[in-house]
């Protein structure tokens, strides 16, 4: 077809000149021709794209546009990144093959897809244990800092927008009791019968005003007033259905992404013990050996809410070691804020973090933004 495309006048011309006593000048004139041909398909591959079309001439996914150094920094300007963050954001788009990354960062689920699949990176090439946890460390930061700067979707204006089997908080009387979602229907929402200390169901009558609160992933808040409108029993226990609602009220933003879980955890009552007087005043803290059983209802790498039987006073420091895949464990120091009753002999304690160590906070990060198995 190339061959067909050179004028023909031009071969004719060229032909005066060939001799019978030179076939030097045949030769000469036959390669000149091929190298035509050449240079024509060359150029036809650059013009339409050799990754356009690949050996079998099918286009593959994602090859019509490359990665941009100037995108990414755009993106890494605007959501505030630094050179360290900048650089490992780039490396996880280069290596993914990422042409848009303003769109990936705007969507939480693709980015997480992304982040995920370098958390394994991570844990499968680190060649020791600090190196795993400071390069986890980076990762988790960039994640944050980009899920802070978020400030667009996630708006939730209807209870129909609930996501089913998500993780609730019914408040009824001045108790409050974490939920399932199971199943949002056109009239109503259906979730578990909260349940008291000793797993038995609490007595909701139809018509019971109640209020729920929930996090969405992007960690805001919400919470509506609703009622009872019907109860049933069913061979998984106990239902409820309340009513939607369209006056869904947005709670105060939390500083970090918050995770609801139900993580087994252990704590012991930490105390100040001070020596000394005047600037040799010296104070440690002192471990009391006596071991105390709760629940972790929710986390984020500021804090967590326990459930326990156990009255633990508002100001007091615990250490807290939580369980989580294959019995593995992590330790922080926390101290009790508030506290709330849940059932006849339950309580909610809500704690803040004081000191969590470098693994701890890439475990909690992890478990957060469902890096890890928990």
């Amino acid at each position: 077809m190339l061959v067909s495309g050179i004028p023909l006048f031009l071969l004719q011309e060229n032909m005066r000149y060939f001799k019978e006593d030179d076939p030097m000048a045949g030769i000469i004139l036959l390669v000149g021709i091929g190298v035509l041909i050449v240079v024509g398909f060359v150029g036809n591959l650059i013009k339409h794209g050799i990754g356009a079309t690949g050996m079998g001439g099918a286009k593959p996914k994602n090859s019509s546009r490359r990665f941009s150094i100037f995108a990414l920094r755009r993106v890494a300007s605007s959501y505030g990144l630094n050179r360290e963050q900048t650089k490992l954001l780039e490396q996880i788009f280069r290596t993914d093959g990422v042409s848009e990354p303003q769109r990936i960062v705007e969507n939480p689920e693709l980015l997480d897809k992304h982040f995920k699949q370098a958390y394994r990176t991570i844990e499968r090439t680190s060649s020791t244990e600090e190196e795993e946890q400071k390069r986890l460390a980076l990762l988790f930061s960039l994640r944050n800092t980009i899920d802070n700067a978020q400030n667009t979707g996630n708006t939730i204006t209807t209870t129909t927008q609930v996501a089913e089997n998500s993780t609730v908080v019914l408040v009824f009387g001045k108790e409050s009791y974490p939920v399932r979602v199971l199943s949002s229907g056109r009239e109503s929402l259906s979730v578990e019968c909260p349940r008291n200390i000793l797993g038995n169901p609490i007595n909701i009558n139809k018509g019971a005003k109640i209020t729920i609160s929930f996090f969405t992933k992007s960690s805001k808040g919400f919470s509506f007033d609703t009622r009872v409108v019907d109860r049933t029993d069913t061979s998984k226990g106990s239902v409820l259905q309340v009513a939607h609602s369209h006056k869904v009220k947005n709670m105060a933003q939390r500083k970090s992404r918050r995770k609801q879980a139900a993580l087994a955890c252990n704590f012991y009552l930490v105390f100040i013990e001070e020596s000394g007087n005047g600037r040799k005043k010296k104070q440690k803290l002192v471990l009391d050996k006596r071991k105390f059983l709760g629940t972790i209802l929710d986390i984020s790498i500021g804090g967590c809410a326990i459930k326990t039987s156990t009255f633990v006073a508002v100001g007091s420091r615990l250490k807290i070691e939580i369980s989580y895949a294959d019995e593995s464990k992590f330790a922080v120091l926390g101290q009790v804020l508030r506290t709330n009753r849940s059932g006849a002999m339950g309580t909610i304690m809500h704690i803040k973090f004081l000191k969590v160590p470098r693994r701890a906070w890439n475990t909690i990060n992890a478990v957060v933004f469902e890096y890890a198995e928990v």
